[in-house]
């Protein structure tokens, strides 16, 4: 088996023997009678023996909570006098490496490090920093955000200003602040207003005012969101993503759309960019890999569940073909 195939099947899979609780919407859970020592010995023999043994790798890394996995990381470390993350990167290589480093890092870091990779790479990666903004909670970004405060010494936002610009910047740099309201209420006039006013300013207007449409899909709450796409629809005969990718272009056009995707469902969503990735549309391994770790705990069976209602396919099966096409190059 092509072992970046492999990591990703088991995060698709939730182990038998786990405890599914009615809350969780991931496919990996805790690993009941847990032990970090013995875990922390099977892959010291994985790694150390001769040839790495990446089926031991796979299954002790995807078969624990990421909690767990610090709790393995810390062990291992005072067990080797080495980093797990460090002998990882020195006996694994490409997709794979990257793929079991970001199972062994907190979510928060992980997050952190993909901000830092789009945004001091060769050229930034708008689409990453499209992804994430748009689809993480504001603590998520506030995590994410004191993460990258930690690694770097900087604030997330004083790196973002020098790296984007004009109306995206605007945009991405609000999400970034992470204070979206969070009311679960809703105010029907408040969206038929709001509605209104994003009619104004795009359809009904010569030119576009951008700076309503991001004032308004950057600070309302998600339920506030959703009543607002229903009374825009009402007024204009279109959706408001209809309308943004009429009115609009480029990156402040793909931003303002992700957002009203993930107001409408962050698992569809998501499910649609690993469609995508999968067919060669955009960077592919990196963005399997950020979704498939990044919500394997959160809402994985939610984004298998909507790949399948949008495709008419298993997430399973696609990324299998995908994975096995790799390995044929």
């Amino acid at each position: 088996t092509f072992p970046f195939q492999g990591d990703l099947d088991l995060l698709l899979d939730s182990p038998s023997s786990l405890t599914v609780t009615s809350t969780a919407r991931g496919t990996i859970k805790e690993k009941a009678g847990f032990k970090a020592a013995e875990d922390v010995v099977a892959l010291r023999k994985a790694i150390e023996g001769i040839g790495t043994t990446e089926k031991t790798l796979v299954e002790v890394l995807t078969g624990r909570s990421n909690a767990q996995r610090q709790l393995i990381c810390k062990a291992y470390q005072e067990a080797a006098n080495r980093t797990l993350v460090d002998d990882l990167k020195g006996d694994t290589h490409g997709d794979f490496e990257d793929l079991l480093v970001a199972l062994v890092t907190p979510p928060a870091l992980f997050d952190c490090h993909e901000v830092i990779r789009a945004i001091k790479g060769p050229g930034t990666t708008e689409e990453t920093l499209t992804e994430i903004f748009a689809s993480r909670s504001n603590k998520q970004i506030k995590a994410l955000s004191d993460a990258y405060l930690a690694e770097t010494g900087r604030s997330m936002t004083h790196d973002l200003k020098s790296e984007v610009s004009g109306d995206y910047a605007t945009t991405l740099l609000i999400l970034a602040e992470g204070k979206r309201d969070e009311s679960t209420n809703v105010d029907p006039a408040k969206a038929k207003a709001d509605a209104k006013a994003l009619y104004e300013a795009g359809e009904k207007k010569w030119g576009t005012d951008e700076s309503k449409f991001i004032d308004i899909l950057c600070h309302r709450s998600v339920p506030q969101l959703r009543q607002t796409l229903v009374e825009y629809k009402a007024l204009s005969n279109k959706t408001l993503q209809e309308s943004i990718e009429r009115e609009m272009s480029g990156n402040l056009e793909d931003l303002l759309v992700a957002i009203v995707k993930c107001v409408k469902s962050v698992p569809a969503y998501l499910a649609e960019r690993l469609f995508k990735s999968t067919k060669g549309v955009g960077t592919t391994e990196s963005v399997l890999t950020r979704i498939m770790v990044g919500r394997s705990e959160m809402d994985m069976l939610d984004i298998r569940a909507e790949f399948k209602k949008l495709f008419g396919c298993s997430l399973y099966s696609t990324i299998k073909v995908f994975a096995d096409n790799l390995a044929d190059w």
